[in-house]
């Protein structure tokens, strides 16, 4: 899944949080207000004990426990567990109408109350801050720590980092599509597009897919997904290929000896300015070409997998009318991110 090309990106601030709470003047932390902080803290136990419960009951040890709830926090935290548990706190940026100030105690006093909630040493809490997206920055790297750190999600392992990047490694909303890519991968060839750290492919392979490919446009990204694919012991027909996911789909799908795949996973970005393609692509007038040329490389049989976190996106059935369609999007949302059920939209797709 290739988010480094996602609408927003995050503010080079994902220094563990001791640094930001140690750097923050006492009388800041002192004038929040009490009865707001209380009410956050109140809220953030409350999902602890519903998702801690279901957490276990399901086997996920990384979720997300707060998105914005309430609106004086705006701040999403995800939790991610392994030999310790880490957190990942983006700051939603407030709007100019808010004092700066203001805004600042709000968020100091919320990183406050996390650890102390959640019983967590503020150097193992992260803070990074949402923006805007400006063109490619979320290309650039964001710092230089080169910690990664071990997490697992049903029988499989992944590398995280919560500094250097825009993102950590994986996508905690896409669980269930893993989830449901590895309960159907055995046996399958798997296609992975847009593919960001290899983590949909991890789960193919663990599901006992008989070979795979995965593909992204950054070798950084590869190289991770290399790493994950060695955590996880993972050998034999699992090719790794550093493309133009829209330019290699275009020549795949033209090609006379064209691959084909049981399983595909396609998660575009909302946008790219592909210079290699020479022309920028935008998910709602260039979907179906891409959807199109994706379904070119489908076996007999074969099901695709489409998804989109474009908010606004609308699906032009009528121009695949020759396409098989199935609207999955309420049953790839999980418990936790239940709060933003537009957080992304998933399709069946098949010939």
């Amino acid at each position: 899944m290739n988010h480094h090309l996602k609408k927003a990106f995050f503010e080079t601030q994902a220094k563990p949080q001791q640094e930001h709470v140690k750097q923050s003047d006492r009388s800041v932390q002192t004038s929040q207000s009490d009865s707001q902080a209380e009410m956050f803290a109140n809220r953030l136990r409350k999902n602890l004990k519903k998702l801690t419960r279901w957490a276990k009951q399901n086997q996920v040890y990384c979720y997300r426990l707060y998105d914005a709830d309430l609106p004086e926090y705006s701040v999403a935290i995800d939790l991610y567990q392994g030999e310790q548990t880490w957190v990942n706190v983006q700051e939603y940026e407030p709007p100019k109408t808010i004092d700066p100030i203001k805004a600042q105690q709000r968020l100091v006093g919320a990183m406050a109350e996390v650890a102390k909630v959640l019983e967590i040493p503020a150097e193992q809490i992260f803070l990074k801050v949402r923006r805007k997206q400006k063109g490619t920055d979320q290309y650039q790297k964001y710092g230089n720590s080169g910690r990664f750190y071990i997490v697992e999600e049903s029988g499989c392992k992944f590398w995280v980092n919560f500094e250097d990047y825009l993102d950590t490694g994986l996508f905690l909303d896409h669980r269930p599509m893993r989830m449901l890519i590895q309960q159907q991968a055995n046996g399958k060839r798997f296609l992975n597009l847009f593919a960001y750290t290899g983590s949909v492919t991890v789960h193919a392979a663990v599901g006992r897919a008989a070979a795979s490919v995965t593909v992204d446009m950054s070798q950084t990204y590869l190289n991770w997904a290399r790493r994950n694919f060695d955590l996880n012991g993972i050998r034999g027909d699992h090719k790794l290929v550093r493309a133009d996911c829209l330019e290699w789909l275009a020549k795949q799908a033209d090609s006379k000896q064209k691959q084909h795949f049981d399983l595909i996973f396609l998660d575009p970005p909302t946008f790219s300015n592909s210079k290699k393609m020479g022309k920028a692509f935008d998910i709602q007038s260039d979907h179906v070409q891409l959807i199109r040329n994706a379904a070119a490389l489908l076996a007999p049989g074969g099901v695709l997998y489409f998804s989109t976190n474009f908010r606004r996106f609308k699906m032009d059935k009528e121009a695949l009318m020759n396409l098989t369609i199935e609207d999955i999007s309420a049953e790839m949302i999980p418990l936790d991110f239940a709060r933003d059920t537009k957080i992304h939209y998933c399709w069946r797709i098949s010939r």
